[in-house]
């Protein structure tokens, strides 16, 4: 009966992705045609056009959102996009993506910054500091980079939640890849800790009230990470902040 009723949920869980990607690619094309079809629809004020193009970003992030979960269900099969990839450039994408939900107007800034020393200073003025050590610093690595990117996004956007005034994400290794994220909240409980790798469980504490989420981020992550062969650990008790680590081997052919 448990088996059945898990085979229900994942039938369930299908459907939902497929039928939200036609209302998305209907909402994108839409706000594409808005951009960049002045022709047809009439000229956009400077602020419209701000406007639009983050509603359009936005959409994009639900479908790769979409796609993502795909990507899970794949990744629990075995099935893994074998590319050379530079971690730096995944870890800027990941960082921009969860900066635009908790905060559109830094990425506003952030994207029109010419340097790179004017990016980092914006983001030390929002108590972000990004930091890449060892071998991939300018080596590239081998594995799926969508996947990469989904463990990144994730764990960042996890700490830009919960932080109280900081966080910070850390690359390391010299094989295998240490993707390290740490925020100052008021972390969590020891006796939560397994708790928070289950779908739909998400804590409640009147500190942090109003966080938004589903409780599938987490559990998607070690999903992910697991069946890449590594491992993701955790270090958090109340009132210390919480530090995620994931080690991920490359990618063998």
């Amino acid at each position: 009966m448990k088996e059945k009723r898990l085979q229900e949920k994942e039938e369930l869980f299908d459907l939902l992705i497929h039928d939200l990607t036609g209302p998305l690619s209907v909402a994108s094309t839409s706000a594409h045609n808005l951009l960049y079809k002045a022709d047809r629809y009439g000229p956009l004020s400077e602020a419209q056009n701000r406007v639009v193009e983050r509603i359009l970003r936005n959409i994009q992030k639900a479908q790769n959102f979409l796609h993502e979960m795909m990507e899970v269900s794949r990744s629990e099969g075995g099935l893994f996009k074998k590319e050379f990839f530079l971690v730096e450039k995944v870890l800027k994408e990941s960082l921009f993506d969860a900066l635009e939900i908790s905060d559109p107007q830094v990425v506003e800034r952030l994207i029109h910054s010419k340097e790179q020393e004017e990016s980092e200073s914006i983001l030390r003025t929002q108590g972000i500091f990004v930091k890449i050590d060892g071998r991939y610093c300018h080596s590239p690595f081998c594995h799926d980079s969508m996947k990469i990117r989904q463990i990144l996004l994730n764990l960042i956007g996890n700490a830009l939640k919960y932080r109280r005034k900081q966080m910070r994400v850390s690359i390391q290794g010299e094989q295998d890849l240490f993707i390290i994220v740490e925020d100052d909240g008021f972390g969590i409980p020891k006796d939560a800790h397994e708790a928070i790798y289950k779908r739909f469980v998400r804590l409640h504490d009147t500190r942090s009230p109003g966080v938004p989420g589903y409780g599938l981020g987490l559990p998607g992550v070690k999903s992910l990470v697991e069946a890449m062969k590594g491992e993701i650990t955790l270090k958090s008790h109340e009132e210390s902040g919480t530090c995620f680590t994931v080690r991920i081997p490359p990618l063998q052919s």
